[in-house]
């Protein structure tokens, strides 16, 4: 288990930054916890933080007394606390304080590199526009592609038979009168999102840009989910790396929804994993059925969020709960997305059927 430390005890530790062996010693591991139970000197976890914010690890700070007020804690990228119904940036862990920071550290030694680079990710993307930080996403993403925890990943999967691409339209497009509405149409895979899907919807995006007739868009997907996230069977079949980076830049759904957010509505439901999350998190509103789960599996697959999501999240539920999110890789409800603000409003009357969305 990592070490705890209070404040004083980690910058004691570091020495200032001024002992290169003790950072050394902070640097090979991937998490430091930082204890704030007992009473602290601000300038102590200030001055320990900002130290570590340049270093790859992912600093998290917990509170056996429950949710902490101040600006000290703003370093931290992530804090956990006991008790409930904590606000942002707090993740509220009940009665499970150690199991939930015991299963934590588990995750992101399973994968050390993914976890440290959504960290720095997100500090960078807290200082950068939206379209910044999805470049900035990107190039990790890149990055990570030739680690070996997603080599590991990828080799596990090889036995897998890939099911056959689509060869007919993927999203579809209505207008009626300044509303258009789109869906994504691969209800067979729970709308997995591949690169024709990402091109139309690129597509579609572009358009409402240019038309100023447009004034609402309305997304949604059909069958039993929203979105289900990264087509699995694309994954390892990408162009090298730059290129792929290429490739995200210049065909972006999520830079292209930042631009007309405040004309999209998203409607979810079902499960909302990897860009099923990150996408709607970039539209003015998001509205989801009560039975809808969330999830960001690509730490444990040696990735980080690669549809915008590093810069769609953060904007919606803050840095801090981001990085849990995406570290833990644990689903969230529409009830707990709904009080961290990762959606606007739970209404199961907007979709077609009384018991939730068309199966």
């Amino acid at each position: 288990m990592t070490a705890l430390r209070s404040p004083s005890e980690l910058l004691a530790f570091i020495a200032d930054g001024l002992d290169d062996t003790a950072l050394g010693v902070v640097v090979g591991s991937p998490a430091v916890v930082v204890d704030l139970s007992e009473p602290f000197e601000t300038q102590d976890l200030l001055r320990s933080t900002a130290l570590l914010s340049t270093l790859p690890v992912v600093v998290i700070g917990i509170s056996r007394c429950g949710p902490i007020d101040g600006s000290a804690i703003v370093g931290l990228d992530v804090a956990l606390c006991s008790g409930d119904d904590a606000s942002s940036p707090w993740i509220s862990c009940g009665n499970a304080l150690d199991e939930t920071l015991s299963e934590l550290i588990s995750k992101i030694e399973a994968s050390p590199d993914a976890s440290v680079a959504l960290g720095q990710l997100l500090r960078v993307g807290e200082r950068s526009s939206a379209s910044e930080a999805v470049i900035a996403e990107s190039w990790v993403y890149s990055l990570l592609q030739g680690g070996d925890t997603y080599s590991r990943w990828l080799d596990a999967r090889s036995t897998r038979t890939p099911r056959s691409r689509p060869d007919s339209s993927v999203v579809l497009i209505e207008r009626n009168d300044n509303v258009l509405s789109i869906t994504l149409d691969r209800p067979e895979v729970h709308n997995a999102y591949g690169t024709r899907m990402r091109d139309e919807l690129v597509e579609a995006f572009r358009l409402v840009g240019a038309d100023p007739t447009i004034t609402k868009v309305t997304l949604r997907g059909a069958g039993p989910s929203f979105c289900s996230g990264g087509d699995l069977d694309e994954f390892g079949t990408a162009p090298a790396p730059v290129l792929a980076h290429s490739i995200r830049t210049s065909r972006n759904a999520g830079i292209a929804l930042a631009t007309i957010a405040d004309r999209v509505e998203v409607v979810v439901h079902g499960s909302c994993v990897g860009a099923g999350v990150e996408l709607p998190a970039f539209a003015t509103t998001v509205v989801a059925h009560s039975e809808t789960s969330f999830l960001l599996p690509e730490i444990a697959m040696g990735l980080v969020p690669g549809a915008g999501g590093t810069s769609s999240i953060p904007r919606r539920i803050g840095r801090h709960r981001t990085a849990y999110f995406g570290l833990s890789g644990l689903p969230i409800t529409a009830e707990t997305a709904l009080s961290w603000g990762l959606i606007d409003a739970i209404d199961n009357s907007r979709f077609e059927t009384a018991g939730g969305p068309d199966e």
